[in-house]
């Protein structure tokens, strides 16, 4: 039978009466065994909440999740075999490393013999071995980040829960971390559920990303589809750089900018035909697929735009553009050797290649 957890319908408000407060609104998910799922959404979208019901230290006022079969909704935090790793990590700084990771053997009632060889084989894991008996509080941050996934993974948990665990790193390190778990949770096979706000890091980490909006779901699918095929403008917007361009359709796979240009989009995206005539949709593509030419007296092919530089960021690896067009702005992304010479003022070309033009939905203003 699979181990996959599966949640269906679930809710969860907080108050009463005219003060209900709805966090959730009926989630159905199924978390892939041996799969490391983000939950990714801004600050009060719900997925620490959705995260904690899950772990149990949140009641759903209603619906069900279930594992390998059985319903896990009624069952107590301590008897799920969840390991979770909480955002302030929440390790003992009386205690040494190892009996860090050995508190939840003890609460067990593991033998001392079983504690000392389970954390021996957790230390090694964690490339922590020779700080058996070291203090907490002498680490540094990303040492007791280890500490805490180890403890987490002490007693074989058949789902690792994981709560914003780097955001008190500084960006080097956070990064670093990044690719440690995500190698750590490859190489044991564990499912993992991890809330983050921080889409590269979802974008790093993930097998499947779960966005969040307002307590429901937005979009689920891979990195890679929620972010060359987000189902809307709010989904396009959270994930990664996006120029999102209001557009009107004005044939069947032809828009209007707010320019008055007539921007024309794959066909095999998709088209315009599908959105009623007069609605207002977005246009969404990426600053890297936006093809900068430096003159604008260059013969003006298919979806060439004439603009001005207004600003420029160049962090040596990578140069950002912003370019004034007539009714709106447009984000590029390339590389320096691709744009030598540019220079703020500067007349450009902006060609946005059709196959890279994708029509999203509006999102609903709040």
């Amino acid at each position: 039978m699979s181990n996959s957890l599966v949640i269906e319908n679930i809710c969860k408000q907080f108050g009463s009466g005219q003060g209900v407060t709805q966090v959730v609104k009926n989630i159905n998910l199924t978390i892939p065994e041996g799969k490391l799922v983000c939950f990714l959404g801004p600050s009060g979208c719900g997925k620490t909440t959705l995260l904690r019901m899950i772990a149990g230290l949140e009641t759903p006022t209603s619906g069900r999740m279930s594992m390998t079969g059985r319903d896990l909704t009624p069952v107590p935090a301590s008897q799920r075999d969840f390991g979770m790793v909480f955002q302030s990590l929440a390790l003992f700084p009386h205690m040494t490393v190892a009996a860090n990771i050995a508190y939840p053997l003890k609460l067990r009632g593991m033998d001392r013999a079983g504690q000392e060889k389970r954390v021996s084989e957790l230390l090694q894991l964690i490339q922590l071995q020779h700080m058996t008996n070291r203090s907490v509080a002498q680490l540094s941050g990303g040492q007791r980040q280890r500490v805490a996934i180890a403890r987490a993974l002490a007693s074989a948990p058949k789902l690792l829960l994981l709560d914003e665990p780097l955001s008190a790193l500084d960006a080097k390190l956070r990064e670093a971390m990044q690719v440690e778990i995500r190698q750590l949770q490859q190489r044991l096979g564990i499912t993992a559920i991890m809330v983050t706000h921080d889409q590269r890091e979802a974008m790093t980490m993930a097998d499947v990303i779960v966005v969040m909006e307002h307590g429901r779901i937005a979009q689920i699918g891979t990195p890679l589809e929620v972010y060359r095929d987000p189902v809307n403008e709010f989904v396009a917007d959270f994930i990664g750089l996006g120029n999102i361009l209001p557009a009107h359709p004005s044939g069947p796979n032809s828009v209007q900018l707010a320019g008055g240009q007539q921007i024309q989009v794959d066909a095999s995206d998709k088209p315009a035909r599908q959105f009623p005539a007069g609605q207002e949709i977005r246009l969404l593509i990426r600053p890297e697929d936006v093809c900068l030419q430096m003159d604008q007296k260059i013969n003006a092919a298919e979806n060439c735009i004439p603009g001005e530089v207004t600003f420029i960021r160049d962090v040596g690896s990578s140069l950002e553009a912003t370019i004034n067009c007539s009714g709106f702005e447009l984000t590029v992304a390339a590389s320096p050797r691709d744009v030598p010479g540019l220079k703020l003022g500067m007349p450009v070309m902006a060609r946005l290649p059709p196959h890279s033009c994708k029509l999203i939905d509006a999102s609903p203003r709040a």
